[in-house]
């Protein structure tokens, strides 16, 4: 068949003979590129009749993605089988094989880096079927997909470059001096180097070892974040209020932080109140449990109300309640907070945190004391509400 091809590109050269020799030639690589063509397309058609509704729309997905690299790759053999009936000279043919041929191993790092992706994103797509961002295998599954195919890409394009670089005889004999030196140059190269393989090395370490997954919950810098991305070198943290911390992937190895998410989204929340010694504890313990078991962010776990402390003026009360995630045990604790307090200000006013003055004076050689109306006033220290769920 090769043999063929290059008779019919001979004959082609022979019949345009009249034309000046460098435009004959190009004439003869235009019309091996037009060859290259109707076959790519040819195959085109007959992989997208392929039928089925999953494995034939992923061939079919598959195809149209690398239906790019593969016409040029296809052109690439095509031109270069055609190179010795162009009728160009031997250095010409010479200097156009190796740029065809750096062009092809180029094609084909950049073909295998597709193919990676459309592999890791139908993969992604089946197992994030369901949208489930509490799921831990689910969340797991795409940090070690996402982590390690950007991994590969960057392996894959190092490992491309260096092939087409390679071609180059110039390069292949530093590159042989380099390594048989292995002194100076290594130890400079290396130190170069050392931030983007440390990131390197701990982005592989966490793809592995998990201490962060997407969609995480974690506290830096005291805020509140979700992992929103993570890739080779750095990751992408979403606060609440939608501003994003871009932090060096290897500052998760190094240092402690907050995983609220690490094995289970489900936190148990706390609410502090500040009462009254007067304040009626079984009614308030029984309106508490009201609210909580009527509630729809509860999520029926734990539960339970005690008096934890008590200072000089107030007693502190502590609510304990579950919720399946941090974003709804917020919304629960918001919701306890509101409705105890409507109830403590309408049927029990007494609970209301008070402070009492005394003042003493001396009469007639005996003291007398006189209270003064309580003051309605919150305690020192007492919950005024956040200026973001921190």
């Amino acid at each position: 068949m090769k043999n063929a091809f290059i008779d019919l590109l001979t004959q082609i050269r022979i019949s345009f003979d009249w034309l000046p020799g460098t435009m004959a030639s190009i004439v003869v690589l235009c019309a091996a590129v037009l060859m290259a063509e109707i076959c790519s397309r040819i195959m085109t058609k007959l992989v997208l009749r392929i039928p089925g509704q999953k494995k034939g729309a992923f061939i079919r997905l598959f195809t149209m993605a690398m239906q790019r690299p593969a016409r040029v790759m296809l052109a690439i053999v095509f031109v270069a089988t055609a190179l010795p009936a162009s009728g160009f000279s031997y250095r010409t043919m010479q200097w156009g094989g190796h740029a065809l041929l750096v062009l092809f191993v180029l094609m084909v790092g950049y073909a295998a880096i597709v193919a990676m992706r459309i592999l890791s994103d139908a993969y992604l797509a089946r197992i994030t079927g369901t949208d489930d961002r509490d799921d831990i295998l689910l969340r797991t599954h795409m940090t070690q997909v996402r982590v390690l195919r950007r991994m590969a890409d960057i392996l894959v394009g190092l490992l491309t470059v260096g092939s087409a670089l390679m071609t180059f005889e110039s390069v292949r004999e530093y590159g042989l001096s380099l390594f048989a030196s292995a002194g100076a140059a290594s130890v400079v190269v290396g130190l170069a180097a050392r931030p983007l393989l440390t990131n390197l090395i701990a982005g592989m370490q966490i793809a592995m070892t998990q201490p962060i997954r997407m969609e995480d919950l974690i506290i830096i810098n005291g805020d509140w974040a979700w992992v929103e991305e993570i890739t080779a070198t750095y990751v992408v943290l979403r606060v609440w209020d939608w501003r994003r911390h871009i932090v060096p992937i290897s500052w998760f190895l190094e240092n402690p932080f907050q995983n609220w998410t690490h094995n289970s989204a489900a936190l148990i929340g706390v609410v502090f109140l500040y009462v009254d010694f007067h304040a009626p504890m079984d009614r308030i313990r029984a309106r508490l449990r009201e609210i909580v078991h009527g509630s729809a962010l509860w999520d029926g776990k734990v539960f339970d109300v005690q008096v934890a402390d008590c200072s000089a003026h107030v007693m502190t009360i502590r609510v304990i309640a579950s919720a399946r995630s941090a974003l709804v045990s917020w919304d629960l604790r918001c919701e306890i907070r509101e409705k105890i307090i409507v109830f403590m200000r309408d049927e029990c006013p007494e609970a209301l945190p008070r402070e009492r003055l005394a003042h003493v004076s001396s009469l007639a050689g005996h003291e007398a004391l006189m209270v003064a109306p309580p003051i309605d006033r919150p305690p020192p220290g007492a919950y005024t509400g956040p200026s973001g769920p921190v």
